[in-house]
């Protein structure tokens, strides 16, 4: 199901964007958001790039996880 997911959004960036070098990280997460959710989840996506200057991408991730007592092993998380 990922490898279908990855793989339209693959040729696009290869398509469009030729000489850009593109690769999937090995990892992947998928989470799931209960519909009384969703707007809190679009607001946190529409102030994303501000946010992400506080908190890194990394710290971030690695809090949800945490909270939400995830195991992750940290090489398949980063590239």
């Amino acid at each position: 199901m990922v490898r279908d997911l990855k793989a339209a959004p693959s040729a696009w960036v290869h398509e469009t964007f030729p000489a850009v070098r593109f690769a999937w990280q090995a990892g992947y997460g998928a989470f799931a958001v209960s519909k009384s959710n969703v707007e809190a989840v679009r607001a946190y996506i529409g102030r994303q790039e501000e946010h992400h200057r506080k908190q890194n991408y990394q710290d971030e991730y690695r809090e949800f996880l945490t909270r939400h007592e995830q195991e992750w092993d940290e090489r398949y998380v980063w590239d």
